[in-house]
């Protein structure tokens, strides 16, 4: 492998030449071979380094801090990562000591190389360009990271929303099909009153839709950056007007109504609204678990459980058992929410364990946010496309339960009193008869009272319209 030696604090250190890193990044690659999973895996947080860069670039020309060929192609290399190219230069693990400084390091070597080559040097004539002197002016880790971190979470989480109207949409799209599909309804896994199937569907398209309302709430929070605090936010090294500058080109580079905050130390230390979007996240894929559980036990059987869904076949479900096929697509995106709740936890424990003017574990934050974005994105995509869209209802199954379920009774409370309701109840568990054939058989009701008070429009949407038999 050829190399090329660079200089650090700790001396001589030799690098790769294929690579745009420079020796930081190098050390950092020997001290922090933990996940094996390199920031480039986040391609949003890498082009919003990209982002930061450029825009410090642009306000340190207009500032006269930095020679104008030096700006024109350090904007030019920040625009390639921007756009996409380069990523894999970036190498460093997603979990790593020291506060986002590795990150750092490796997006200004990067981009002071590829300058470097757009200027018709060679790689590590840092004497031209500097990592730091230059990509690095008027900012440390401690401002650029969190930024980043924000900057790519907004570009993220515009991913997910889409992702989840994707997963309502087939869900309302569901419900409008099933409106007419009668079923038994149940709490605490019994009987209860009946409902139709479309409104099941469209309860869980409502539940969701909640929540790309929070994550756009949480959006919003994750706007106001510390850009331009440098070390601690008191803003040492950086020129009395670069925040506000940074802060423009920074909006217009990204498209994101950033905003300086308004006191620089508190922002460089509080990490409250990673703990919010966190939290969000977590509450979605609570949710998106729960109606994956629904689904797993409305369409168990085929012949021996509910039974009263078919979600669509994916693939075989059992290397023993012929035939067999698993609601693997639901169980898939169970998963995804463990993970993310997991993550949540590791998110509450890093930002609880913030010391002082700096919170040091902003790169596990970060990952776990990423992480649960991307994974619940996908997990969103793929539940609404290979399961939702193909489910069938099995109709002649979810009459036949609704006809011999106890729970209808409820709707005759109005007619025959709470406690005659409940002995025609008991009698019709014990029997094994219906409610409505006791009913009759008693003389409780009329044919034409028992039909009106058992159709599926007074089941489903509440009181009858028509005036009552007195209670008996």
């Amino acid at each position: 492998m050829t190399t090329r030696t660079e200089h650090d604090l700790l001396g001589d250190r030799e690098v790769p030449a294929q690579f745009l890193y420079g020796v930081h990044t190098a050390r950092a690659v020997e001290n922090f071979p933990i996940t094996g999973v390199p920031i480039a895996v986040h391609a949003e947080l890498v082009r919003a380094l990209a982002a930061v860069k450029q825009a410090a670039a642009r306000a340190n020309r207009e500032l006269d801090l930095l020679p104008g060929d030096i700006a024109e192609v350090l904007d030019a290399a920040c625009t390639e990562i921007h756009n996409g190219s380069w990523h894999d230069h970036f190498v460093v693990d997603v979990l790593q000591g020291g506060a986002g400084t590795s990150t750092n390091m490796n997006a200004n070597e990067v981009i002071a190389n590829r300058a470097l080559e757009l200027l018709g040097l060679a790689r590590g004539r840092y004497d031209r360009v500097h990592p730091i002197d230059h990509v690095n002016l008027g900012q440390s880790t401690n401002d650029v990271y969190p930024t980043a971190i924000k900057v790519g979470l907004q570009a993220a989480m515009a991913g997910l929303r889409a992702g989840l109207s994707e997963l309502v949409a087939a869900l309302l799209a569901k419900s409008e099909e099933f409106s007419g599909v009668l079923k038994v309804g149940r709490t605490q896994l019994q009987d209860a009153v009946p409902m139709t199937l479309g409104q099941e569907f469209g309860a869980w398209g409502l539940m969701l839709r909640e929540d790309i309302e929070r994550l756009a709430e949480s959006a919003s929070l994750i706007s106001e950056i510390n850009l331009g605090g440098t070390a601690i936010g008191t803003g040492l090294n950086a020129h009395p007007r670069y925040a506000e500058l940074v802060t423009a080109h920074l909006r217009e580079i990204t498209g994101f109504d950033v905003v300086t905050a308004s006191d620089l130390v508190e922002a460089t230390q509080d990490v409250g609204v990673f703990v919010q979007l966190s939290g969000v996240l977590k509450r979605t894929a609570v949710k998106m678990s729960k109606i994956c559980n629904d689904l797993r036990l409305l369409s168990s059987g085929p012949r021996a459980g509910f039974s009263e869904i078919t979600l669509p076949s994916v693939q075989a479900g059992s290397s023993i058992m012929p035939g067999k096929i698993n609601p693997v697509i639901p169980e898939m995106v169970n998963q995804v929410a463990y993970r993310v709740i997991g993550n949540d936890l590791t998110v509450t424990m890093a930002a609880e364990s913030g010391q002082l003017q700096l919170n040091a574990f902003e790169p596990v934050i970060a990952h776990c946010l990423f992480n649960s974005i991307e994974l619940l994105e996908r997990a969103c995509r793929i539940l609404a496309t290979r399961c939702i869209s193909g489910i069938e209802a099995n109709t002649e199954r979810l009459r036949e339960m609704v006809d011999i379920s106890i729970g209808v009774v409820t709707a005759l409370n109005p007619y025959l009193g709470y406690r005659t309701a409940s002995d025609v109840a008991a009698e019709a568990l014990a029997t094994g008869r219906t409610v409505a054939s006791l009913v009759l058989e008693k003389a409780l009701m009329t044919e034409e009272q028992l039909a009106f008070a058992l159709s599926p429009e007074n089941l489903v949407h509440g009181l009858p319209s028509e005036p009552v038999v007195p209670v008996r």
